[in-house]
Parts: C-alpha cells; sequence; structure tokens
C-alpha cells in the first residue's frame, strides 16, 4: 500500500514518534536527527546533498524532488511555487523530508539597500542587523529561507568585482558587519513578537571559504597563494566570528588556494572549520565549485571531483550533481565510507530542524507586505550614513534658496542601475532616483529649479553630442550636481576591472562642466573605489555613494541638501593609480621605508648615477599615500580629539582608551572614533597599524562626548611559527602553528582615519 494518504499518515506517526522521543532526551535535534537517519536508504541520504536550481535548466527537476533526490532547490520564487515543490517533498517521498529553499538575497529582497560596502562605510553596525532583518522578512515571505550572504572576504584590490559584496580590507570591521548580518537574517521567525524557541527567520551562509577575495591580478575565480599565518591573521577570522554568532551554514569559494581548490580541501574544511573551530555549520558548494576540480586539473572527471569533495567533507553540492551521480559507486567501490554520508547529512537535517521545517514547511500564501515604511526608512537612513564626503569647498549642504540646480551626469536618473549588483528580486520601478527626489524637493515649497540634462545615457557612453547640451543648460545654473560613476553591471561577481577611471566619456565630461566656470559637485556611485584624483582636484565637492538601492535618491538628497549630515567612512583604501593595487593601510614596513618627499620621476636628472636617488620603497610615478585613505570621511561640522588616556585591567586582560571628541562646529552629527595599535616589535613583523575598535556617536554642535573603547589582550594577539630543529641536525625541520600575544610595546590612538591624527599612547604588555 503506497498512496499519497498512506504516506501522509505515516509521515503524521513518524513525527509523533520522533517528538515523544526527542522529548525524553537531553538533545532533542540530535536524537531526532539519529532516527531519521537509521530510516534512511543511501540514496535518500545523497539525495539530500544534492542541491538544485529548476529555474536554471529547461527540464524540470520535480521528478528529482518526489524520488527523494533533492535537498535544497534555489532561486525559485514565491509561496504558491515553493509550497508546490515542498509538497511534492513532503508528501510524495517515503519519508517527507523537506525542502530547504535558498536564494542569492545579498543586499535587501524587495526593498534594496546600499550594496555591502556601502554598508560597511556606515560604521554601524546596529543598522546593518535592522536591514537584514527587515531584509529576511521580506524573503521569507517569498519562500525564501536560506540566503547565501553575508560575504566576509577581506578585500584588498579593488579591481576584484566582488569588493560591492564585501565590507571592505579590514579583517576586525569586516567580522563586526558579517555579524551583524548574521543576527539580523537570523531572528526568529516570529522577530517582531516575544516567544521563546522559535525557528530561525533565516538561515545565513558566510562565504566564500576561503582567501577567494585575494585572486592574482584581482582577476575573480583565480588562484590565491596565501601564507599560513596572512590566511589566519587576515582572512579567516570573519568567518569565525560569524560562525561563533550563530551562523548556520558557510560557503565554498571558487579559487585554489595555495594548489588546493576550497571545495576540496581538507585543511579549511576539515582540519580548521571542524576540528580547530568545532563548527556544525552547514558547508556548501558554491555554484559547480565541486565540478570545477575538473577545468582546475585536480579531478580527470566529475566522477573523480565528487571523491575529491567528500574527502574533504563538502556537503551539499550545488547545482554540480556530482554527488548524485557518483557518490553511490564510490561508496559501493570501497573508497568512502557511509558514515561520510551521514556526517554531511546530519548537517542538512540540522539545518532544516533550526528552520521549523520539519514542524511546518510551507509559508504563509497571503498578500506579501513589500517596501514597508520601516524598510524605506531604513534604506533611506543607509544611504545617508554610507555617503562619504571626501571633499568639500564650502559648496555643501547647498545654500538656501539655491535657485537654478543643474542635475547632470549618466547616474542621476538610472532607476535599475543604481540597485547595484546582486539584485535579482528588486523592481527598479520601485527606486526613487536622485533626479525626482531634487523634483519632489524643489516642489515642495524650496525655492528651487531643477534643470536636467544628462549629458551622457549610460556610464560607458562615450558619444560627446550630450555633453554639449549639458554644458548649455549650465549657463542657467547656479550650482551643478553631477552624477558620475558606473552601471551596476560593472561592479559584481566576474566583473572585474583594470581600469579604474570613469568609464566612457565621463572625465571629458567632468573637463567641460569645470570648464563652465560653475561649481560643480560630484556625486559617485559606484560599486568600488574608482581613482579620480584628478576629478577631486577640479570639484568644488565629492561625495562617494557607492549604489544606493531603492532609496538612493531621497538619501543623497537629503545629505547634499543638509538635512542629514555624511558620517560615511571609507572601509577601503582608495588608489591614486592603478599600479599603486594593492594599496591597504595596514601594510608591513620595510626595511627602508619609504621618505617624503621621495624623487619621482620627472625630477630624475638625465645621467645620475644608480643610488643617487635614494634607496626606499615607493614608486617613481607618485608617493605610496593613498588618494583617500581608510576610514576618511568629512562632515558637515568638525570634530577635535583630545590624546587617549588608557587603563589596563590585568585581571580581566582588557585595555580600555578614553578620549574626549568635541563637536567644534555648528551642525549635529555623528563622528566615529576608530581606535588603532601598532605593535613596535614581534615574533613577526607587524602592521604599522590595526584597526581594533570603533564606536559611532552622535555629538551635538558646541558639545564633547567621552568615548570609551575596550579592547582585550587576545586581541593583539597573532599568529606565529615555530620550527623544531632535530638536535643532531640531521633532519629537516618542522613546524608548527599557535596564536599567542608578545609582551611586547605597543602604541595605541584613536583618531577619525587610519592615520595618526593623536599622540599615541606607549603601553606593554
Amino acid at each position: 500500500m503506497n498512496t499519497p494518504s498512506f504516506q501522509v499518515l505515516r509521515l503524521l506517526c513518524c513525527a509523533w514518534v520522533i517528538t515523544l522521543f526527542a522529548c525524553t532526551q537531553q538533545d532533542p535535534i540530535e536524537k531526532q536527527i539519529d532516527l531519521l537517519l537509521s530510516q534512511m536508504t543511501i540514496e535518500e541520504k545523497i539525495g539530500q546533498m544534492n542541491q538544485v536550481d529548476p529555474s536554471w535548466e529547461a527540464e524540470p527537476k520535480e521528478q528529482l524532488i518526489r524520488e527523494g533526490k533533492v535537498g535544497s532547490v534555489f532561486n525559485v520564487v514565491g509561496a504558491k511555487k515553493v509550497n508546490r515543490l515542498q509538497r511534492m517533498a513532503v508528501e510524495e517521498t517515503r519519508l517527507g523530508i523537506p525542502l530547504l529553499v535558498a536564494r542569492d538575497v545579498i543586499h535587501g529582497y524587495k526593498t534594496i539597500y546600499p550594496i555591502p560596502l556601502g554598508q560597511g562605510a556606515t560604521w554601524n553596525p546596529k543598522l546593518i542587523e535592522q536591514a537584514s532583518t527587515l531584509t529576511a522578512y521580506e524573503a521569507y515571505q517569498a519562500g525564501i529561507r536560506w540566503t547565501f550572504s553575508p560575504m566576509v572576504d577581506v578585500a584588498r584590490d579593488p579591481r576584484w568585482g566582488r569588493v560591492a559584496e564585501g565590507y571592505g580590507e579590514d579583517t576586525y570591521l569586516t567580522s563586526q558587519m558579517g555579524v551583524a548580518a548574521v543576527k539580523g537574517y537570523q531572528q526568529p521567525l516570529a522577530y517582531d513578537t516575544i516567544a521563546a524557541n522559535q525557528p530561525l527567520l533565516m538561515a545565513a551562509c558566510v562565504k566564500h571559504f576561503a582567501g577567494y577575495s585575494a585572486s592574482e591580478g584581482g582577476r575573480d575565480y583565480n588562484t590565491t597563494w596565501i601564507p599560513e599565518l596572512m590566511l589566519r591573521d587576515i582572512y579567516l577570522p570573519p568567518f569565525k566570528a560569524a560562525l561563533d554568532a550563530g551562523a548556520a551554514s558557510i560557503m565554498c569559494s571558487f579559487n585554489n588556494l595555495n594548489g588546493l581548490p576550497s571545495s576540496a580541501n581538507p585543511h579549511l574544511n576539515i582540519d580548521i572549520l571542524r576540528h580547530e573551530w568545532q563548527s556544525d555549520a552547514l558547508l556548501v558548494s558554491d555554484w559547480g565549485s565541486g565540478s570545477d576540480l575538473v577545468p582546475h586539473g585536480l579531478a580527470a572527471d566529475k566522477k573523480e571531483a565528487a571523491l575529491r569533495c567528500i574527502n574533504a567533507q563538502m556537503e551539499m553540492d550545488m547545482q554540480g550533481y556530482i554527488y548524485l551521480d557518483y557518490l553511490k559507486e564510490w561508496l559501493e567501490a570501497g573508497e568512502i565510507t557511509e558514515k561520510q554520508i551521514d556526517d554531511c547529512v546530519r548537517s542538512i537535517l540540522r539545518l532544516k530542524f533550526r528552520l521549523g521545517l520539519f514542524d511546518n514547511p510551507y509559508v504563509p500564501e497571503e498578500e506579501p507586505s513589500y517596501y514597508r515604511e520601516e524598510a524605506l526608512a531604513v534604506a533611506t537612513e543607509m544611504v545617508e550614513q554610507s555617503a562619504i564626503l571626501l571633499k568639500n569647498n564650502g559648496t555643501l549642504p547647498l545654500q538656501h534658496p539655491t535657485s537654478n540646480i543643474l542635475i547632470t551626469g549618466p547616474m542621476a536618473d538610472q532607476q535599475k542601475e543604481q540597485l547595484g549588483t546582486w539584485v535579482f528580486d528588486g523592481e527598479p520601478e520601485h527606486s526613487i532616483t536622485p533626479l525626482t527626489a531634487f523634483r519632489q524637493w524643489a516642489d515642495s515649497t524650496h525655492n528651487a529649479r531643477i534643470i536636467y540634462e544628462p549629458g551622457l545615457t549610460y556610464s560607458r557612453d562615450k558619444n560627446l553630442s550630450g555633453i554639449a547640451k549639458a554644458v548649455e543648460a549650465a549657463k542657467n545654473a547656479d550650482i551643478i550636481l553631477f552624477f558620475c560613476g558606473e552601471e551596476a553591471i560593472l561592479s559584481g561577481e566576474a566583473r572585474c576591472r583594470a581600469d579604474l577611471n570613469l568609464p566612457g566619456a565621463q572625465i571629458e565630461m567632468m573637463d567641460a562642466l569645470v570648464a563652465t566656470g560653475k561649481p560643480v559637485v560630484m556625486i559617485v556611485m559606484a560599486g568600488r573605489p574608482l581613482t579620480i584624483g584628478k576629478q577631486m582636484e577640479q570639484a568644488a565637492a565629492v561625495l562617494y555613494a557607492f549604489h544606493g538601492g531603492t532609496m538612493a535618491g531621497p538619501g543623497l538628497r537629503n545629505v547634499l541638501v543638509g538635512e542629514a549630515v555624511p558620517s560615511g567612512k571609507t572601509t577601503l583604501t582608495f588608489p591614486k593609480m592603478v599600479g599603486q593595487v594593492p594599496l591597504y593601510y595596514n601594510r608591513f614596513n620595510t626595511g627602508r621605508p619609504s621618505y617624503d618627499p621621495p624623487m619621482l620621476i620627472d625630477s630624475i636628472p638625465i645621467g645620475c648615477p644608480q643610488f643617487s636617488i635614494g634607496q626606499s620603497s615607493y614608486w617613481l610615478e607618485t608617493p605610496t599615500e593613498a588618494l583617500v585613505p581608510f576610514g576618511f570621511g568629512l562632515s558637515y561640522t568638525t570634530f577635535s580629539y583630545s590624546d587617549p588616556i588608557i587603563h589596563i585591567d590585568n585581571t580581566k586582560g582588557t585595555i580600555t582608551a578614553a578620549c574626549t571628541i568635541t563637536n567644534t562646529g555648528t551642525r549635529d552629527a555623528y563622528e566615529t572614533a576608530q581606535l588603532y595599535t601598532h605593535q613596535l616589535s614581534g615574533a613577526h613583523v607587524r602592521p604599522i597599524c590595526e584597526l581594533k575598535g570603533f564606536e559611532k556617536v552622535f555629538i551635538p554642535a558646541g558639545e564633547s562626548r567621552e568615548v570609551e573603547i575596550t579592547i582585550t589582550k587576545e586581541q593583539l594577539g597573532y599568529w606565529h611559527q615555530t620550527w623544531e630543529r632535530d638536535a643532531t641536525g640531521t633532519a629537516p625541520a618542522t613546524h608548527n602553528f599557535f596564536f599567542a600575544t608578545d609582551q611586547a610595546e605597543f602604541e595605541l590612538w584613536i583618531s577619525p582615519d587610519s592615520r595618526r591624527q593623536t599622540t599615541p599612547v606607549l603601553f606593554r604588555l
């Protein structure tokens, strides 16, 4: 007897037995998993390890679901569509195991927030957590319970397209922002009510594990070579922080790391993730990254790729079918054990239990509530706080009344492009552009006339004819707002750039606008830092806005007219030219540091002797300093910092630094105090400075606030490498790695950016 009704009855009975059994046990979820595993065939187990994208292939995967050969689907959107597939899994399979439904929900579902690089520029983890929760709520209404976010790859190369998807170049800042996103996504299902032991609203997935952002040449998917010490000090901590915060899953990266692709890297996946960190988070491949072992050259074919991946404990295969097609063969051949498969399936089932899918696999099929007032308000605030004021000669905020404003540039009225990369569900028609926002502002009691002439129709446009129209329109304007940058398609996955200048004819357009003699405010909407040194010199003011999402227009308008005060700070160092890349603030010094001023190429005498111009570390074409340093951002007011005072508590193992910040200007504003340390010497060479803490505070005009930032002695630690040599000297040396804090002398300072703008305090551990 195998009718659907009988299957449902069997499912209900099974669920009752499982629940009854679990109630008497100390760890109910693990006991339920044990019982379920004992009932599963090997085919059902392998099926759980298979994730498919029905939207990608012409052939529907419904039969595979009915056969119990799919554990997860992604890119299925809409409550009715999701529930239909879920019923196949729950009501038409032998054991009724529900599906995990996933999607790349990166910086918003319908309401789109600034790209993650812009979110990082807020230096406001609480705001990121809030936006992530609102995102999860919107996505849940479409049936999505698992997002492949946040990306916590520390990225030091702006050529890499996926810098847009992360939080910048700093390990500590990325960790804090990643933790905030995880907490936001993984709120209880009824996040706006008080209830205990609720399932997760959405499961987060931290990615890409690991070293993906260090690709050679800034080219996506490329090889990475990262020494073990650097891997552990720079690239791994954000993953560890996110997992410690409860991240339910983690994703392999595409790259090969030191010769082993991450999907088949036992050192990463077993030694570090499972053994050192004791993590039980589900480890999923990236799209087809398991089968990518073949073009990598690690596996001769997909069958061998499956063996490599399972032996590295990759638990779920995304859209590769290598487990579904080949794992049973390897098991029957005795090359793998059923326990290896069980361990993988256990992680998958655990996540399904954490999401409450066994109790309620379906999502409500009611009218969704998108673009809620709360979501739009948070999106607007995030735009305001992410905008970085790089330059201002007093032009901003716009003076009232401003009678004639020319709005121009290819990014001024681009509903789709302002959403940024990784936007599958955001609707451009709901985006409010800067042009629309300024027109609304001008129509509502403001004595201003908006003149619009785009000049260029899109960021790569090289047609100069429209520039002449914009120049002509400038004759009737008092000020020019030039919205420039790059389209969304120019950043994100596989969107790497060797040239970081403004694309198309935007440089020519800036030249033409400046030549009018009217003040030009440049607003850059992009997915990465661009090399805009010349344009910064030309402009009266520069506001770096990234791709701001649905509410980019209102948020930027509020900043430009002074209804909001800019408080964004850079999270990536801005190079003057591409040849400086990689350029990051926490670099190691050299034995021959750069000295100012260096002798640049145009100053070198003809025929001068080889060593006459000095021997230090610099480029001939430019000094070593950045165009814009890490942590930098101006305001409409000014702040003064006192020198820090520190207190060391040896009992608690903490160092507390305090300083007084005074708002010396006329506008109430936020300021981000940043604590940096420098270890003067150590067992290994140490960076010239490192961010160890920060606090964003609101300070009314003319008032002062005392800021206290406490760090632990452990935060001053780093990974060491030691060599053990045979006493006879006949055997090769062996090495080991360990984490420790040196008994050394440190400098500590608090300042508005990574530069030393207060007197460092010396202390010794």
